[in-house]
């Protein structure tokens, strides 16, 4: 065998290997007990939290023409002696809080 045949071999290998994994990486979420735990974090930073939830699944979301999948859920609280109920929408790959309504 050829040593410029084998290393050529090799080299398209592995840049094949490189764009597969690129690839799959641009697909991932991160689960969704991570993502509370996030909201969760930033919450507690304005006082205590008494309750919270998300949903398992992503759903498609639309914001200012941009196209993610999201996480959708909620925390509870005390505030000024009041419960408050916030629903917030997560982006599913980054974590990242895109949008925060209270309900109650």
């Amino acid at each position: 065998m050829n040593w410029k045949t084998f290393l050529l071999g090799v080299g398209a290998g592995f840049i094949a290997g490189y764009a597969a994994k690129e690839l799959l990486d641009q697909n991932k979420t991160i689960s969704p007990e991570k993502v509370l735990e996030h909201v969760k974090s930033e919450f507690k930073k304005q006082g205590p939290i008494s309750g919270s939830w998300i949903q398992m699944k992503t759903e498609p979301y639309e914001k200012k023409l941009l196209q993610y999948n999201v996480y959708k859920g909620g925390i509870f609280r005390m505030a000024n002696g009041k419960n408050e109920q916030i629903e917030f929408i997560a982006d599913a790959s980054t974590g990242t809080i895109l949008d925060v309504y209270q309900t109650s």
